[in-house]
């Protein structure tokens, strides 16, 4: 055979090595989807060895270097797993605990991106920035996050996830504070208030800042030696600071419920749940016949709450949260009664419901 047509075999076959690499990849991208439906971590260290064993024992077969393979192979799982990435926006500096939640759901080497305010967050998914955003809805403790409940009656985001983490707040000081120095607490008035027992011991002045990370990070740029901040270990360690309390609140009981906000909503799952928000007249009876159109179902509750409208002093909108997803026969019938007997009904989204998960290194 002439050098010009094994030449031409080559070209053939390094086309169809390449087709092959493009395909694994949409195939990747199709895992990835499926990973973050379910809140699966995207990086599987297990199944990626499954992989390179595999390509291993076929290397050995067609009688090739297995160590050439399995380096030529630690490189397209890298670009596999880099494709189903995907940038989530979360509220705060870095060590935030919308930061954690994220972590938690999508997986460790996520890329994260803050962004200062919650509208922010909403901003950057609407306008593709971020592919995903992630946002506290409420805290069991201290109750709902309203601005994230307005900001959804106004968005056309979805709520496709949601993410219970255990909140474990952390006293943290520069290396040479000692905790008999403390005057000041400095955090997010949310974590000062759930912490108010131990501040109070330590007779502290309350000082609120707009994120617990980056009260972390104030108290570091501005060598506050009389000060701490309130927050997560994983922000001390990424500013180098030292935790000089743990577990500071006055609660164990203590999480955060978030959502995790997309374009679109999630599949049935076969375990989910669904977000609504809805009006009805100011008359007697019309909230029990709104909410009997989940009763006479047998669709269960698991949260109901008020909002002012703000169009109309003492008018509210009711956000409601039930078992099942829009697709479920009862739950779309309930949905469909629900639009008959309120003045208005938006559908905020249906998504897995979510197991909650506990940050014990904090």
């Amino acid at each position: 055979m002439r050098l010009e047509d094994l030449r031409s075999k080559i070209d053939e076959t390094d086309t169809r090595i390449v087709e092959l690499i493009a395909e694994r990849l949409k195939i990747a991208e199709a895992i990835g989807e499926i990973k973050r439906r379910e809140g699966a971590q995207i990086e599987d260290v297990v199944r990626e060895k499954i992989v390179l064993e595999q390509v291993k024992s076929v290397a050995r077969r067609e009688g090739v270097s297995q160590e050439d393979m399995e380096g030529i192979y630690r490189q397209i799982v890298t670009v596999c797993r880099e494709r189903q990435q995907v940038k989530v926006a979360f509220q705060g500096e870095a060590g935030a605990y919308s930061e954690e939640a994220a972590l938690s759901f999508f997986g460790p080497t996520t890329q994260v991106e803050p962004y200062e305010g919650f509208d922010a967050v909403f901003k950057a998914v609407e306008s593709g920035e971020a592919r995903f955003g992630i946002v506290p809805i409420e805290n069991s403790l201290e109750g709902s996050v309203s601005q994230v409940y307005d900001l959804l009656l106004d968005s056309e985001l979805k709520v496709c996830g949601e993410i219970e983490l255990r909140v474990v707040h952390c006293l943290i000081v520069n290396p040479e504070t000692r905790l008999d120095l403390i005057k000041k607490a400095y955090s997010h008035p949310q974590a000062l208030a759930q912490c108010r027992s131990f501040l109070r011991q330590l007779g502290c002045e309350l000082i609120p800042t707009y994120d617990t990370a980056g009260s972390v990070r104030t108290v570091k740029e501005k060598g506050i030696v009389d000060g701490a901040a309130v927050a997560s270990a994983r922000a001390a360690q990424i500013y180098g600071m030292k935790v000089i309390a743990r577990g500071i609140e006055d609660n164990p009981s203590n999480f955060t419920r978030f959502f995790v906000l997309s374009e679109q909503d999630s599949p049935a799952s076969g375990s989910d749940k669904t977000s609504v928000v809805f009006s009805v007249k100011h008359e007697p009876g019309a909230l029990h016949r709104a909410l009997e159109e989940l009763a006479v179902r047998n669709i269960s509750l698991s949260k109901l709450e008020s909002r002012p409208t703000r169009r109309k002093p003492w008018e509210y909108n009711f956000y409601l949260d039930c078992d099942g997803h829009r697709e479920d026969e009862a739950v779309r019938e309930a949905l469909a009664g629900l639009e008959r007997t309120s003045l208005f009904v938006k559908l905020l989204g249906s998504y897995p419901r979510s197991v909650p998960r506990i940050r014990s290194e904090r």
